[in-house]
């Protein structure tokens, strides 16, 4: 799971003819679906049309070379077309090479100290709202191009784009609505015809093809774009530690997005073949990929779990083919990207309405609303609300901080600091026949035991405080056999009760302390303050130990 070998190097001890065959079949037909949707990536990221196809040929060879996955297909995906626009819209295009290649160096260091496991830790309630919340944001994005609205200054802000629609909605091009209402019937229908040729290839040459012989008035990518079907080409941008600086919080951002997706890319196709992928190696693997994208004028990629999909359903199994995919796409570039002017750009809205949709989730995010308790249901419907009004940057950091402010509050609910019951405290003969056979111990005179539940942490640390140190109190046991964990504030509150104890003569006594408190307490000095004879294995001997002081 953790091995920083690349899955090619283990893959090809048993290569055989026949499993050449199919990766080839498999990395053409996949490279077939890439080319529309790298375009319209590249689009949707307000960037011009080959820096799609950069992404997929340079990031997807690098990620299949390297990859901790078998069958993984990497480039440009959905996730990263609003912070892609908005870091071009700020930054240029220097400031998106330069973040890029910085969160392509977060991730290799990511994978390099084996945190593979640690994207688990993002909650899923950040992971479905974000996801949604830019499959919003991409669908109200295009309505602009499947309406053929015209107007200027187009604006980088969701919101202002939907304001941006309803003012100028008199302009609609009915020919270019019809063409993309034409182009979403295809991409939904033909499916259900036949699944071996991409839907998004049929509409964008039927598109194509009835607007270039019917002259239909719409625009397409060689009306507004210049397109270069040259290969790409190493640059290296002009690093400043201002561009540095501004573009940090997205280069994280990046890095985050990519090893979530690209990971969980991992888990499905390990579902599909029975196979196991290797985190770390993977997160290497994505963090080159990204470098050499950014380095040869690409945009952030990932593993995109649709053309994963694609590669297994038709017989890939080795990272062989993900390498026939990027180069397929590096002969079109060369051969075929003269045709990519002629594509409308209603059908490219058309083919981003899909994606959005599918990458949606929104029966997920529809089912977490109903079952959810309410504090998550904040966390959802936050990052959803910032990632589309905001940015996904906002979103991402307001929703870790939120979820882990509730997480928090949510342990320090449940620790609690609780004192025994004794005998000569109950007052009915009821109430003593259910007290637990734990509370039924002999506790000796002039002794008070207290049972701490839960992880000792700074959000539960006032409840520490609450032990009663009266004066005719000799002996003070505290039984930590429910505390898991403790942070340097709650061995704070420890050692304050301690001098509150030492202060009155009084003893204090630790039961059953598990090894990560037992650890800090020695590393902390103050296992030695208190006495190797006062940590009991069980509360049996810490009563036995209280028995002796008391005589």
């Amino acid at each position: 799971m953790n091995k920083l070998k690349p899955k090619l190097f283990s893959v090809m001890k048993t290569y055989t003819k026949e499993q050449c065959a199919k990766d080839l079949i498999a990395g053409i037909i996949v490279a077939i679906i890439a080319l529309p949707l790298s375009i319209a990536l590249a689009l949707a990221s307000g960037v011009t049309p080959e820096k799609g196809l950069y992404t997929a040929i340079v990031a997807g060879f690098v990620i299949s070379f390297l990859g901790g996955s078998r069958v993984q297909i990497a480039g440009p995906t959905a996730a990263f077309a609003t912070i892609v626009a908005g870091i071009v819209a700020e930054d240029g295009m220097e400031g998106l090479i330069v973040a890029t290649i910085m969160a392509g160096i977060i991730l290799i260091i990511i994978g390099l100290l084996r945190f593979g496991s640690m994207i688990r830790f993002i909650p899923y309630t950040i992971t479905t709202g974000f996801t949604f919340g830019i499959a919003v944001t991409i669908f109200i994005g295009e309505i602009k191009d499947f309406l053929g609205l015209t107007y200027q200054n187009s604006p980088v802000e969701t919101l202002e784009k939907v304001k941006a629609c309803f003012e100028n909605i008199h302009t609609i091009n009915y020919s270019a609505f019809l063409i993309g209402v034409l182009s979403l019937a295809i991409l939904i229908l033909w499916p259900k015809v036949n699944e071996k040729i991409p839907a998004s290839l049929i509409a964008v040459i039927v598109a194509s093809a009835l607007v270039k012989i019917f002259s239909v008035p719409v625009n397409t990518i060689g009306s507004l774009y210049e397109l270069s079907a040259n290969p790409p080409t190493i640059h290296i941008p002009q690093f400043s530690f201002s561009t540095l600086r501004n573009v940090m919080p997205d280069a994280v951002t990046i890095a985050i997005l990519a090893g979530i997706e690209s990971l969980l890319s991992c888990v499905v196709a390990d579902g599909m073949i029975g196979s196991r992928h290797r985190s770390n190696m993977e997160l290497i693997a994505q963090g080159a990929g990204n470098i050499c994208s950014g380095l040869f004028g690409g945009i952030p990629a990932t593993g995109a779990i649709a053309r994963t999909a694609a590669n297994v359903k038709n017989g890939g199994r080795t990272p062989i083919s993900g390498m026939i995919h990027a180069v397929m796409l590096l002969l079109i570039l060369i051969l075929l990207m003269p045709y990519a002017a002629l594509i409308p750009m209603p059908a490219i809205a058309a083919i981003l309405f899909m994606v959005a949709y599918n990458m949606s989730g929104w029966k997920e995010f529809a089912g977490l609303l109903k079952r959810s308790p309410k504090s998550d249901i904040l966390v959802l419907v936050t990052t959803f609300v910032l990632t589309v009004a905001f940015d996904l940057v906002v979103a991402i950091e307001v929703g870790i901080l939120l979820a882990a402010i509730l997480f928090m509050k949510r342990m320090a609910d449940v620790t609690n600091v609780e004192s025994w019951q004794y005998i000569e405290e109950e007052t009915e003969e009821e109430d003593l026949n259910d007290t637990e056979n734990i509370r039924m111990k002999k506790v000796p005179r002039h002794t008070l035991v207290y049972e701490i539940n839960g992880p000792m942490f700074f959000g539960a640390a006032d409840k520490f405080m609450n032990i009663s140190l009266d004066s005719h109190i000799n002996v003070v046991i505290l039984r930590m056999r429910s505390v898991p964990a403790m942070d340097v504030t709650a061995l704070h509150a420890l050692e304050e009760i301690s001098k509150k104890c030492k202060k009155k003569q009084i003893t204090l006594i630790l039961s059953h302390v598990q090894e990560q408190p037992l650890n800090m307490m020695q590393k902390a000095g103050f296992a030695l303050k208190i006495g190797h004879e006062n940590f009991c294995d069980n509360i049996d001997i810490a009563l036995e130990r209280a028995a002796e002081i008391a005589s």
